[in-house]
């Protein structure tokens, strides 16, 4: 394998292990046996856990956040749809049968230290997904664009919470439907006449 192929290869394998087991309880000595690599191989691409841990979270994030924009484009040009299409690839994710949670906010539990990078990086990826809420919430020419944006993400936050526990689609669903009745509001007090 080539040398981007084995850190990739190194990337993968990590990210799959830490979502299976958590950050702290996934040892490098698992994921060098996992990866079929030498413990040189791994320290020759991460110096060390942390580095490893802020790759895959970095890689992570531009994954689901570019996965989230090409599905919510392809499934509608309107609007307001493609902030409530948002929601169907939730559904679409927590059907997935490696679905454990997210994994930001499983680093961010596990690194519990503000200042701690691996916090960081778990932060800089909700504020990423919180600015592509808002993006859309300005496209949908909503009254108060950055609302709308947080109270979208607190529905997509508190669907993932909910289905890490349930493993069921459904709160995905029930986060949908009200997020369609907010923004059924958003359009009514729009257009209500001033007395």
């Amino acid at each position: 394998m080539r040398r981007s192929e084995i850190r990739n290869h190194l990337l993968e394998t990590a990210l799959r292990l830490f979502n299976q087991h958590g950050y702290h309880a996934t040892g490098i000595d698992l994921i060098i046996a996992e990866a079929g690599v030498a413990k040189t191989t791994l320290y020759r691409h991460f110096e060390t856990k942390e580095d490893l841990i802020l790759a895959v979270l970095e890689r992570r994030d531009e994954q689901d956040r570019d996965a989230m924009r090409a599905y919510v484009e392809q499934r509608t040009k309107d609007p307001v749809e493609r902030l409530l299409a948002t929601f169907d690839f939730l559904e679409a994710w927590f059907r997935d049968e490696h679905f454990r949670g997210c994994i930001f906010m499983s680093a961010a539990g596990e690194h519990k230290e503000t200042v701690n990078p691996v916090f960081q990086a778990a932060v800089l990826h909700k504020r990423l997904s919180l600015a592509y809420f808002e993006e859309l919430a300005h496209a949908a020419r909503v009254a108060e664009p950055k609302r709308i944006a947080a109270e979208m993400n607190m529905l997509h936050e508190g669907a993932t919470a909910v289905a890490q526990m349930s493993r069921d689609v459904e709160p995905a669903r029930q986060a949908k439907q009200m997020a369609t009745q907010l923004l059924a509001t958003e359009a009514r007090s729009a257009v209500a006449p001033v007395s």
